[in-house]
């Protein structure tokens, strides 16, 4: 069984760049939305929209409110997500594939 966001949760879940390095996923969701456990490994997270939701792991939940234009570290983890707020959400993660970084010289001067 996969756990990944995209196939878990293809409604709020969309790929929009992706290679050998990175993932790129933008999140949506309306007020009372919810989605299953699905896990994201090592992640940046960059908040287009500020909300509030309620986000569920295992027996433990937490409530977490992010102001819109907030950029954040996420360790890898597993969880489902509710939106408790009267806003939507909209959010881009940055998906890390590999923890080294290894130099690559055709794409040194600037993205490939």
């Amino acid at each position: 069984m996969t756990l990944d966001p995209v196939a878990t949760n293809p409604n709020h879940y969309k790929v929009i760049f992706e290679n050998d390095h990175v993932r790129v996923l933008e999140y949506t969701d309306q007020p009372g939305d919810r989605t299953t456990p699905h896990e994201h490994p090592n992640s940046v997270m960059v908040t287009l929209s500020s909300f509030r939701r309620r986000l569920y792991s295992g027996d433990v939940e937490r409530d977490v409110e992010i102001s819109a234009e907030t950029t954040s570290w996420l360790p890898a983890q597993q969880h489902s997500g509710h939106n408790i707020g009267d806003t939507p959400t909209h959010v881009i993660f940055v998906e890390l594939k590999d923890s080294a970084a290894t130099p690559d010289a055709a794409g040194a001067l600037g993205p490939s």
